[in-house]
């Protein structure tokens, strides 16, 4: 092989590798050719050291290929930068984009739940078929309320944030199939219209409400998010719109495991106000308006950060510098 033949055919493929691994790729474009021209240029490597191993051209393009190498994996941002990128922008986008079908959900939901408490209070037979008085005077006399404090604060917060999320999580995974979804949604609202009936009927519904309230509000929103966004990505295959249902799918999908992992934290908020405030000996009053709040903050998020995001063009999924990230990092 002729070294200097070589050299001048493959000179300016060397070049624009030298040029793009001296700074940051500013586009997935750039970042895409990174990593081509540093496999391109291994190859070339390979080549030169198996037929005319010239060191000088050996040494060249060694440093070259380490640098390319360096910047490849190192195009990622900060951790703290990314984290504050999601919260700040990805995840309150995604919660916008999807709020027609999360609102739906919930306020069907809510409507069904009142539905079959007013049923169950309208017919006392079907209560008392599936439980028997034993079980229900303790439920609604000590078990119900007991249920808040008969663990400790810190490991009752994780035990029900561990629980919460899993059902969250379930609602998104099981979203492609569509049904499962609605069957985890009505398991969750029969529990809680069976409960309401029960501690209504015995005039207990204000420490029904008094204990459901200050959690429950931000825990079942977060639940209907995650069954809302399970719902659309179900949506997302069965009418693609004017996209391939593959690329459609993955759009969704990369969108609704945003979600998922920013309803973490969500559950996180419910699990810890479950733990230490629906117990604590504050007034009715006081762990209502703490729930009522944690409540209005997450909508205002959605509606403050969330549509600026949106009105900027972010949708939840991944934007070009993540997308930049994930393909340097892969090479």
């Amino acid at each position: 092989m002729d070294l200097d033949a070589y050299v001048r055919q493959h000179g300016p493929t060397w070049e624009r590798l030298d040029r793009l691994s001296r700074r940051r790729p500013r586009t997935g474009p750039e970042a895409d050719a990174l990593v081509e021209l540093h496999q391109e240029v291994s190859t070339h490597l390979s080549v030169v050291r198996t037929t005319v191993p010239d060191p000088e051209v050996v040494a060249y393009l060694s440093a070259l290929l380490a640098r390319s190498r360096h910047r490849a994996a190192g195009t990622r941002t900060t951790a703290w930068s990314g984290v504050a990128d999601f919260f700040g922008r990805r995840f309150p986008a995604a919660l916008y984009a999807t709020r027609r079908w999360w609102l739906t959900t919930m306020l069907l939901s809510y409507a069904l739940t009142a539905l079959m408490t007013w049923w169950l209070l309208a017919n006392p037979q079907v209560e008392q078929g599936l439980l028997d008085p034993a079980t229900v005077r303790r439920l609604v006399e000590s078990d119900f309320e007991g249920y808040y404090s008969e663990s400790a604060a810190g490991s009752f917060s994780a035990q029900v944030w561990t629980n919460n999320a899993w059902v969250a999580a379930l609602c998104i995974a099981l979203g492609v199939l569509g049904l499962p979804v609605l069957w985890l949604l009505l398991q969750n609202l029969l529990n809680l219209a069976l409960v309401a009936s029960l501690m209504i009927r015995y005039d207990r519904a204000g420490l029904f409400f008094g204990l459901i309230t200050p959690h429950g509000l931000l825990e079942l929103t977060a639940v209907f998010v995650a069954a809302g966004t399970g719902l659309r990505l179900c949506w997302s295959w069965v009418v693609p719109g004017d996209r391939p249902r593959v690329q459609s799918l993955a759009r969704e999908g990369r969108a609704a495991g945003g979600i998922a992992l920013g309803l973490v934290v969500v559950l996180l908020v419910s699990g810890v106000i479950e733990g230490f405030v629906t117990p604590s000996p504050l007034p009715t009053w006081a762990r209502v308006a703490i729930g009522v709040v944690a409540e209005v903050a997450f909508l205002a998020y959605v509606w403050g950060p969330g549509r600026r995001a949106a009105r900027a063009g972010h949708t939840g999924d991944l934007d070009a510098s993540l997308l930049e990230d994930r393909v340097a990092t892969a090479g």
